[in-house]
C-alpha cells in the first residue's frame, strides 16, 4: 500500500514499510501499527453483512485477502504518498482526491465487500416470507449493542484525530467535528425512524451514530463544525433509507446494515468533501472540480471493492463453501462453528 508507485496504481517497493533507516524504527512501528488497524477495520466490517450463516474458516481466508490484497491496492490510490511522499502517490491523489481518515479508503471498501458477501451468501433462514416480504430478526441484547456504539464513538477519536499522524492543533477541530457529526447522525436517524415507523427505533438510532461517524471521516479535518453537523444529519437520514431499500427492495439480507452504514454513508461522506470543504468545496465557492474528483473516487472504490469481492466470494463459494449447513445455522454458529454456547443452559440445542 505504501510502496513506491507503479503507474499510479500499486505500491511495488518498500513492502512492509521496508527501506527505512534504523533510527526511524520507532516511527516506522507506530505508522505500521496505526495503518494495520485501518486494514483490520475494513475486514471486520465485512463480518456484519455476513453474520449468522458464514463458515468461520472461509471468513478467515476472506480477511486475509482483504487485508493483504484488496484493501492495500485501493488504499494506495488515495494514501500512497503518506509514507514515501510523491514517489508513492496513487492516481486519485494526483487528481486531488480528499479522504482524510478513510470514508472510502476504509469504510466504503468494507461496506461494498459486505454487500457482495451478503449477496453471495443469500438471506438467513426465515428472513423472507414465501411472498418475499422482509421479516425483522431482532438482535438479542440492545444494551450491549448500545455499549458497542459508544465504544466505537470513543474509538473514532483515535481513528480520525490520529490520522493527523502528529500532535498539532488540528486535533481539537477533528475531534469536535467527529462528535458533532455522530450526534447529528443520531438525531437524523431517530427522527426519520420515528416518522416512518411511529416509534424512535433504537437500533436505527444507534446506526445513525455510526453513520454520522463514517460520514465525517473523509472531511473531519477539512470542513467546519456547521458542515460536520449537516453531513452527520444527512448520514442519519440516509442510513435508515438505505437499510430499508437494501432489505425490502433489493432483498439482500445484511443483518447489521454494514453496507448501508459503511458503504453508502462512506460514499456520501466522501462526496460531502466536494460540497463542504472550506478549501475547494462547492458551497464555499470552489465550483464543481472537487466534487467531480470525489465522484470519480467513490465510483472507483465501489467498482474495485464490490467487483473483486464478488469474484473472491464466488471462487470461495465453489472451493470452500461460504455458508454453514441449515441445522448448524438453526443451532447457532457459537455451537456449530466454535463448540461453545454463548449462554450456557439457555440454548435450545446442546453441543452433544
Amino acid at each position: 500500500m505504501f510502496g513506491t508507485d507503479m503507474g499510479g496504481f500499486i505500491g511495488t517497493s518498500g513492502f512492509g514499510l521496508g527501506g527505512t533507516a534504523e533510527g526511524d524504527l520507532p516511527w516506522t512501528y507506530t505508522f505500521w501499527f496505526f495503518q494495520s488497524v485501518f486494514a483490520a477495520t475494513a475486514a471486520t466490517i465485512v463480518s456484519g453483512g455476513m453474520a449468522e450463516r458464514t463458515k468461520f474458516g472461509t471468513y478467515v481466508v476472506v480477511s486475509a485477502l482483504v487485508t493483504g490484497l484488496i484493501y492495500p491496492i485501493s488504499g494506495h490510490w488515495a494514501w500512497g504518498s503518506l509514507w514515501l511522499g510523491d514517489a508513492g502517490a496513487g492516481w486519485l491523489e494526483g487528481l486531488g482526491f480528499c479522504d482524510f481518515a478513510g470514508s472510502s479508503v476504509v469504510h466504503s471498501v468494507g461496506g461494498w465487500l459486505a454487500l457482495a458477501g451478503a449477496m453471495a451468501l443469500g438471506p438467513r433462514i426465515g428472513k423472507y416470507s414465501a411472498d418475499g416480504k422482509a421479516k425483522a430478526i431482532p438482535g438479542h441484547n440492545i444494551p450491549l449493542a448500545g455499549l458497542g456504539v459508544f465504544i466505537l464513538w470513543f474509538g473514532w477519536f483515535g481513528f480520525n484525530a490520529g490520522s493527523t499522524t502528529t500532535a498539532d492543533d488540528t486535533i481539537g477541530l477533528i475531534a469536535m467535528n467527529t462528535s458533532l457529526s455522530a450526534g447529528a447522525g443520531v438525531l437524523g436517524a431517530m427522527l426519520i425512524s420515528w416518522f416512518r415507523f411511529g416509534k424512535s427505533d433504537i437500533s436505527m438510532t444507534m446506526n445513525g451514530a455510526l453513520a454520522g461517524l463514517v460520514g465525517i471521516t473523509a472531511g473531519c479535518a477539512t470542513v467546519s463544525p456547521t458542515g460536520s453537523i449537516l453531513i452527520g444529519f444527512a448520514s442519519g437520514l440516509l442510513v435508515v433509507l438505505s437499510i430499508e431499500f437494501i432489505d425490502k427492495v433489493l432483498k439482500i439480507d445484511d443483518p447489521v446494515g454494514a453496507s448501508s452504514v459503511h458503504g453508502v454513508c462512506g460514499a456520501w461522506g466522501t462526496l460531502a468533501c466536494g460540497l463542504f470543504n472550506l478549501d475547494g468545496g462547492l458551497f464555499y465557492g470552489g465550483g464543481f472540480g472537487q466534487l467531480g474528483v470525489q465522484l470519480i473516487g467513490v465510483g472507483a472504490f465501489f467498482v474495485w471493492a464490490f467487483g473483486v469481492g464478488w469474484v473472491v466470494f464466488s471462487i470461495l463459494k465453489g472451493f470452500m463453501g461460504l455458508r454453514v449447513e441449515k441445522d448448524e445455522e438453526l443451532k447457532g454458529l457459537d455451537i456449530a462453528e466454535h463448540g461453545s454456547e454463548s449462554y450456557n443452559g439457555f440454548q435450545l440445542f446442546t453441543t452433544e
